[in-house]
């Protein structure tokens, strides 16, 4: 067991940032959750709210005050532009005395992780999570109205990952010694096609789904009319129609870690079965 700490979550409110503050709790840790609005945010008992803007790194300084370790995010302010004030957080979060800092992976160079990764005054860990279970939530409309998911390259491979066990691997990173300068590609222990994961919310609720494979010219016109940026069209038509090897591949990172096994998308869908059944 290890000692009790205090540590800052960055992104508090968002998929990962409060698996990351559970899975803190649940380890005995203390949590102070950052928030650009505390009066809207809402966490289980036993945390402490701070307000801070990762854009104002001085607005930082009361939350730094006393942890030991920071979660960090690469992106910040309403419009969740990539952040530039990496350097400035670093230097205030060492003169603070925190040890350790992990860093969520934003798809791509941002100029927070790169910061990061060339501070030498603290024990950093990139986390590198794959495709998210939640991502499947997306369906959850189309299946309580018509009974259907539809989507194209349904042939597609996805080591999806727990959410949960992204926050598990994060606290682990953030309060024990061993895995700094690491980068953690994140999976789940099993890799699914399309068709695996509607079986599988389809036994979680106990109805009947029907899988529609969408045409690529179908999918894009489904994503517009969805109001999708073109951007992100093109990334999704990359990422669903060609996934890269690390997105397909169990990498053990998770049990290497925490020294228990992924949890699988059938807990995953069992967990969020009432969301597919729309009594959510």
């Amino acid at each position: 067991m290890t000692q009790t700490q205090r540590i800052l979550v960055t992104g508090a409110t968002g998929t990962v940032g409060r698996q990351v503050v559970t899975e803190l709790l649940a380890r005995g840790h203390e949590v102070r959750a950052l928030t650009r609005d505390a009066a809207k945010a809402v966490f289980p008992p036993g945390v402490e709210v701070v307000e801070g803007d990762l854009t104002e790194p001085d607005s930082l300084v009361p939350a730094l005050e006393g942890v030991t370790g920071v979660h960090l995010i690469t992106f910040g302010g309403a419009a969740f532009s990539p952040l530039e004030t990496g350097p400035r957080i670093l230097e205030l979060a060492r003169s603070a005395g925190v040890r350790r800092v992990t860093v969520l992976h934003g798809g791509g160079p941002t100029p927070l992780e790169d910061a990061v990764r060339a501070d030498d005054g603290v024990a950093w860990t990139v986390l590198m999570p794959v495709e998210f279970m939640a991502n499947a939530l997306e369906w959850a409309d189309g299946i309580v109205a018509s009974g259907e998911v539809r989507e194209p390259f349904v042939d597609r491979l996805s080591a999806m990952v727990h959410e949960s066990d992204i926050g598990a691997v994060a606290a682990v990173a953030l309060t024990q010694e061993g895995h700094g300068g690491q980068e953690y590609v994140i999976t789940g222990p099993e890799v699914l096609t399309v068709g695996d994961k509607v079986k599988t919310i389809a036994t979680a609720v106990g109805r009947e789904i029907t899988l529609v494979e969408l045409t690529e010219e179908e999918a894009v016109a489904q994503w517009r009319a969805a109001g999708l940026a073109e951007d992100v069209i093109g990334f999704l038509l990359m990422a669903y129609g060609d996934t890269p090897e690390v997105g397909r591949t169990v990498s053990g990172t998770v049990e290497k870690v925490t020294g228990r096994p992924a949890r699988t998308f059938a807990q995953w869908a069992a967990e969020h079965a009432d969301a597919f059944r729309g009594q959510s």
